[in-house]
């Protein structure tokens, strides 16, 4: 959200401390909704306390504490100075925040903190209905892709760069993608079963061969890709350690969860579990 300086002193502990933005709009926005779930969850906890419990609370929260940490934190303020702190900010929109949220089984507990009964029963078929036209996984496959590979082009990163509107809707993209692939694979109640667990290790090794290619292309371009962040030594590192960020975290992002999904699929015991 900020404009690129061609003068950039070196960074020292004083000015990361200090590198944060807290927007009122987003704090107002972030408490707001932390309080409709809050009021929700105890609402469907004294209903049905074994469908949702305090480790959804805490996912939740924790979804929205680290949104927080990417738009307002030093992720965001240094976006603009290192390519490898705004790697770090789209691996936390991407592949750290979504599933959080998701994790929290959003939904009902935001439908069951609103005020008004009428609303929140028109807000509920309208989820419904998202959930029919948006939860499939091709539709979360397509979003993560074009989401990472369109926004990294350099055209597009540069423009994000440079113009505050199109920084916001990058990271608006960036979200609601993460949010759309994770959806099918997390399943927050009520999800609508479509696909067998099974389906969803090439779903995420997909995911994770795109992510590779892309790191892989940060990492192994012999000139800068972005010339926002300058154009000497420093900027060629700088953008190597991108790429390391993106290949490493969040191969694991993709990995750590497929592996568990193969594990169980290949558990003796899988009937019982009804992955």
């Amino acid at each position: 959200m900020h404009q690129p300086s061609p003068e950039r002193p070196p960074l020292d502990a004083r000015t990361v401390l200090a590198a944060w933005n807290v927007e009122p709009v987003l704090v107002a926005g972030l408490g707001a909704t932390a309080l409709v779930y809050l009021r929700g969850w105890r609402r469907l906890r004294a209903r049905r306390p074994a469908r949702i419990g305090v480790r959804h609370l805490v996912a939740f929260l924790g979804g929205l504490g680290t949104l927080f940490m990417a738009l307002a934190s030093p992720l965001d303020t240094l976006s603009d100075r290192l390519l490898a702190v705004h790697m770090a900010q789209h691996i936390v929109l991407l592949v750290v925040t979504p599933p959080l949220l998701l994790l929290g089984t959003p939904l009902m507990p935001l439908l069951f903190g609103l005020p008004m009964g009428r609303l929140r029963v028109l807000l509920g078929r309208l989820a419904a209905r998202i959930d029919d036209c948006f939860g499939h996984p091709l539709v979360g496959l397509l979003a993560m892709s074009f989401a990472t590979w369109g926004w990294h082009a350099p055209a597009a990163f540069e423009l994000a760069l440079h113009h505050r509107a199109w920084h916001v809707v990058e990271h608006a993209s960036f979200l609601t993608a993460g949010l759309l692939f994770w959806w099918p694979v997390v399943r927050p109640w009520p999800y609508r079963r479509r696909w067998p667990r099974p389906a969803m290790i090439p779903y995420l090794l997909i995911a994770d061969l795109q992510n590779t290619a892309l790191a892989a292309i940060l990492v192994f371009s012999d000139r800068v890709l972005y010339p926002s962040y300058g154009l000497g030594p420093g900027a060629l590192a700088d953008q190597v350690v991108a790429g390391v960020l993106m290949w490493v975290p969040m191969s694991l992002a993709y990995l750590v969860p497929a592996g568990v999904l193969t594990t169980r699929w290949l558990s003796p015991d899988t009937g019982r579990r009804g992955i």
